[in-house]
């Protein structure tokens, strides 16, 4: 069990933070090094940190069907994952046993794997089922040159990967059911920004900056610093409301319903975001490349028990299309403002306060579990 509160309990400690001017408190302020943001002997620790613990590799959804297949580069490693005949999820690293080159790109359905060298082919289980001229390979056992397969588990509609030795639960520590069955993916994306991922991360963990970053965006349909704000293992859980949920004081209790009247923010550590929006839900996934370049992998969701028609398709692009043009790009506009800043070594350190909490949080977990990686 989690211990989050449910929606009734949400609402109601809205209700007292709007009353009271007030907001969720973190019990401790945390002074984090610049030098973290830029060191590469930090940077290499942490892509080893990645690999240890069950990280968010992609929605189940996005793999609906035997055959499908996600292939991504995930903690610097080429990686594939593929619904198989049996309807197991497996991944793989996306490397042919021959010589070496990927088997896969992108996403799609296919019924085998071949490579484009020299078409080795592999199944949907990543068994070895071909090998072109064979005659050539006389000591060859097909047995042992399948593809090297990752731990994978499917779990709240989502695929983790754990490519070594695990030194943590991670995300998986009390998660709570995020994605149901009928949230189909309708979009998915990749791009790269010049920051550090912990930069872009942290806008996601606080609405500290509603009023000043998107004073034209957010700011005139939700409120500053007015934030519910839990945790729960490694992870936390950031919930913004919506001015409109004053709407539901003259509804009785039991008859309150939360969707569209907040924005729920579960920070899956150490680097995906799962936002549950009006209309839809976005799951960002951040995959550091160098210590000052990060690249973002979207996928966008429909919002539970949506409807499938034309009009339902069009109110989810365009809460989609919001997030994406304003609030992503003033996120992304500071992520990169601060990496660029750290150049001019005016701060040793930067400081998050109790306004901060699930930052805080997550930099304490982040530090504990680095200790754990030799």
């Amino acid at each position: 069990m989690t211990g989050l509160l449910n929606d009734a309990e949400v609402i109601e400690r809205i209700f007292g933070h709007m009353d009271a001017g007030t907001t969720d408190l973190g019990d401790r302020v945390w002074r984090e090094p610049v030098e973290n943001y830029r060191s590469e002997d930090r940077f290499q620790r942490e892509l080893a940190l990645l690999r240890r613990v069950p990280v968010p590799f992609c929605p189940a959804a996005a793999l609906p069907d035997a055959g499908s297949f996600v292939a991504r580069t995930a903690a610097a490693t080429p990686l594939l994952a593929v619904r198989g005949d049996d309807g197991v999820i497996r991944v793989f690293r996306n490397i042919c046993r021959h010589r070496g080159m990927a088997v896969a790109e992108g996403t799609g359905c296919a019924r085998a794997f071949v490579c484009p060298y020299h078409s080795w082919t592999y199944g949907l289980d990543g068994r070895l089922k071909h090998v072109t001229g064979d005659e050539g390979f006389p000591d060859l056992d097909p047995e042992t040159h399948g593809l090297v397969p990752v731990v994978a588990e499917e779990r709240s509609g989502l695929v983790f990967v754990t490519q070594d030795d695990p030194v943590s639960e991670g995300a998986l520590e009390g998660l709570p059911e995020l994605l149901t069955p009928d949230q189909e993916v309708f979009d998915s994306r990749e791009f790269a920004d010049e920051a550090n991922w912990k930069l872009i991360a942290e806008t996601s963990m606080e609405g500290y900056h509603i009023k000043a970053l998107h004073n034209r965006t957010f700011y005139p349909y939700g409120f500053d610093n007015l934030n519910v704000v839990e945790t729960y293992g490694a992870n936390s859980r950031v919930i913004f409301p919506f001015r409109r949920i004053e709407k539901l004081r003259d509804i009785p209790p039991d008859e309150r319903r939360i969707r569209g009247m907040v924005t729920d923010v579960h920070q899956l550590f150490p680097n995906t975001h799962l936002s549950h929006l009006s209309n839809h839900t976005m799951m960002t996934i951040l995959e550091p490349e160098t210590p000052t370049r990060t690249r973002y992998v979207i996928y966008t969701l429909s919002a539970p028990g949506s409807e499938r028609g034309a009009q339902d398709r069009a109110d989810k692009k365009q809460d989609a299309d919001f997030v994406k043009d304003t609030g992503l790009m003033e996120d992304r506009y500071a992520a990169c403002t601060i990496q660029a800043g750290l150049a001019g070594e005016a701060n040793t350190h930067f400081t998050f306060g109790r306004y901060e909490k699930a930052i805080v949080h997550f930099h304490a977990k982040l530090d504990a579990l680095l200790a754990e990686v030799p």
